[in-house]
């Protein structure tokens, strides 16, 4: 036996430590319950790992993000043992951990049924119990082969051994240059109980996995191609201790509610008609309503900040996307294209850059135009798998408030920063406050122009966020092609961060599209372009801001701000003249003079989430007053119709909330 030294790292503090040979690093972090693995140069190593003579070792946490991966990672395989112990002709496909859960994909005959989702989750609970310990071995290509020759999705991954994709989970069973398989073993025996092919690392036993809980199964390709076979999807999640599965559930339960595809349905507000297509929405007046209060709002505030307003067409020769490089870049997110005049392609839009660059360069321009800032609620299309599309938030056809200022070099940091206070500025009047900033710089494998221009916008932009004194988080490779970017990340009322808006320099369609402004000294120079969505599609944004509000819009935004209730049918009267009076003044005012009773008048009222109740009886219409009853079944009464109306009008004029 000799002596290694080894580095122990927590946070800050290094511990220099002397341990005998074939220490593992469960060793080192004896007693520390909460450490599951531990980072040795950069990699994620299993507790059983032996350290070695110099290195740094530092303690992965159960609660930190790579510990959560960890901890749901070893929760799939648990799940996937259980499946092959119930459903033993089941084949394998892949278990990665994702947000908040993992999923495990099967092969098997049938789709599951919520008894068989139970009965996995039962046996799952007495495979926790057994305490087998996950082990880890090496393994060559033509072992695994011979050891998995019974599971042909396995075999398809060995041989993408080191090249594996993230995007589709492969990476976490064949993504390192070596094939290991975890064994689980009994914890008193050591007999083999399964074994999976596997990246790793894993907990130590499945006693370490405290929570977790099935969610649903769905169908999934394989992989994710739709050229694939069909799947069977299990979902579940998993959780460093019984309060924070709970506390998820319940937060799942206030997502559920406010899921923007029923309180869309529930409001008659939009709907997706399978008869238009997947990701195709259509608004019903009331959500058109809404929308179109948005609209106005973001025009007017565009008007008031120098923002000139351009349309552009739906379709284009594919010619403009050529010279813009989105179909060198961006084909496969683009519908396919129509053959028109003699062969000539088409294409639906996907971005409406290219058409605003033509807009700039239709007639010469001057140093004086700018900045010059387009402004377009253009639709576009994009091509979603339909495995992703999602309500509104994920569409294959949307519009986006988009804008692109066009300014010389040195007007570039004072127009972004302008750009981007106006952008926080707009979503504070929506509601939303509660922002960090993300910095998306290039992708080594996938951008134009040179790495100086690249680095000069980078650095431009970085300045800029951190002017804001909002928080800033780094996204490595996560820029468009042509330009680095900056996203406002926002919280909602239950703490989920959404992308909303999105700023990016662009030194490149600049060049691509030979745009030219005469400068002061009469030289051609070429101009900065600025891309800048605000909602980043109208539609995203309608069903971002119905879920914060679960909703309960406020009255400047709500479809029917006021409903008048008469108390009995002599009293419709006093309040059709209460809602002409209101509606004179710009306010939505409507009346239910149906044949319900009162309080079923108010029950449906509060369903529809109308931020006024107008409530009148005969001691209102003797006093010529109405009385308010609130969304919270709060009342108050007797107020003079004028000051009633003055009050809702105030409400809605100063973007309240009731």
């Amino acid at each position: 036996m000799s002596d290694v030294r080894v580095i122990i790292q927590r946070d800050s503090e290094r511990e220099e430590r002397v341990v005998t040979t074939g220490t593992t690093a469960a060793e080192l972090f004896a007693g520390e319950r909460s450490i599951i693995a531990a980072r040795v140069a950069g990699e994620l190593k299993d507790l059983s790992y032996q350290v070695q003579d110099g290195e740094t070792v530092e303690g992965v946490e159960i609660s930190s993000e790579d510990g959560l991966n960890i901890l749901r990672h070893s929760t799939a395989h648990m799940m996937a043992q259980a499946v092959q112990e119930l459903f033993p002709e089941a084949k394998l496909g892949i278990g990665p951990p994702v947000r908040d859960g993992f999923y495990y994909d099967f092969d098997v005959e049938k789709p599951f049924t919520p008894e068989d989702l139970k009965a996995i989750e039962k046996k799952m609970q007495e495979i926790q119990k057994r305490g087998q310990r996950f082990s880890r071995r090496v393994v060559t290509d033509e072992a695994a082969r011979e050891e998995l020759a019974d599971e042909p999705y396995k075999l398809e991954l060995i041989g993408l051994k080191g090249s594996a994709s993230h995007d589709d989970g492969a990476d976490v069973e064949v993504g390192a240059g070596e094939l290991t398989i975890y064994d689980n073993l009994d914890a008193k025996t050591g007999e083999l109980c399964w074994k999976d092919l596997c990246r790793g690392p894993h907990l130590p036993t499945t006693r370490n996995i405290p929570a977790f809980k099935l969610m649903r199964n769905a169908a999934a390709y394989w992989r994710g191609s739709e050229k694939n076979p069909m799947l069977q999807r299990i979902y579940g999640t998993a959780w460093p201790s019984k309060d924070e599965l709970k506390a998820h559930l319940e937060f799942l339960a206030e997502a559920e509610k406010r899921d923007h595809r029923k309180l869309g349905s529930e409001l008659d507000l939009f709907s997706i008609p399978e008869q238009i297509g997947s990701g195709l929405a259509v608004f019903h007046p009331k959500g058109g309503i809404v929308r179109r209060v948005m609209e106005d709002y973001s025009r007017r505030r565009h008007e008031e900040e120098g923002y000139e307003f351009v349309y552009t067409p739906h379709a284009t020769k594919g010619k403009l996307f050529e010279t813009s490089g989105h179909l060198d870049w961006y084909a496969d997110g683009m519908y396919p294209p129509m053959q028109l005049d003699e062969g000539v392609d088409y294409y639906l839009k996907p971005m409406n850059c290219p058409m605003h660059n033509l807009i700039f360069d239709a007639r010469g321009r001057s140093y004086r135009e700018l900045p010059l800032r387009l402004f377009e609620f253009g639709t576009v299309y994009r091509y979603e798998k339909s495995g992703v599309v999602h309500g509104l938030t994920r569409a294959r056809g949307f519009t986006q408030d988009d804008a692109h200022i066009y300014c010389t070099r040195e007007q570039m940091s004072e127009e972004l920063d302008k750009t981007l206070t106006f952008v926080l500025n707009l979503l504070r009047d929506y509601g939303l406050t509660d922002f960090y900033l993300e910095l998306s710089t290039k992708d080594p494998e996938k951008f134009v122009g040179s790495d100086e221009a690249w680095e000069e916008a980078t650095e431009t932009l970085r300045q800029v966020a951190e002017k804001q004194g909002l928080p800033l988080v780094p996204d490595p490779g996560g820029a468009a092609f042509y330009g680095p970017k900056i996203s406002v990340q926002a919280k909602d009322a239950i703490g989920r961060t959404w992308q909303m808006s999105t700023i990016q320099l662009d030194f490149n369609l600049p060049e691509r599209f030979d745009l030219e402004y005469t400068a002061a000294d009469g030289s051609k120079t070429r101009p900065v372009m600025i891309h800048r969505a605000l909602f980043g599609s109208i539609e995203r944004f309608f069903a971002v801001l119905l879920e914060h509000y679960a909703g309960a819009f406020p009255a400047w935004l709500a479809p029917v701000q006021a409903v008048g209730i008469p108390i009995g049918d002599a009293h419709v009267d006093h309040l059709e003249k209460f809602a002409d009076a209101a509606r004179k003044q710009g306010l939505r005012v409507e009346v239910d003079s149906s044949s319900d009773r009162m309080q079923k008048k108010i029950r449906t009222a509060q369903k529809q989430k109308v931020p006024f109740m107008v409530i009148a009886g005969d001691e209102d219409m003797a006093n010529g007053a109405v009385s308010f009853r609130y969304r919270d079944g709060s009342q108050e009464n007797g107020i003079p119709v004028d000051e009633a109306i003055a009050k809702i009008a105030k409400v809605v004029a100063e973007r309240a909330q009731v």
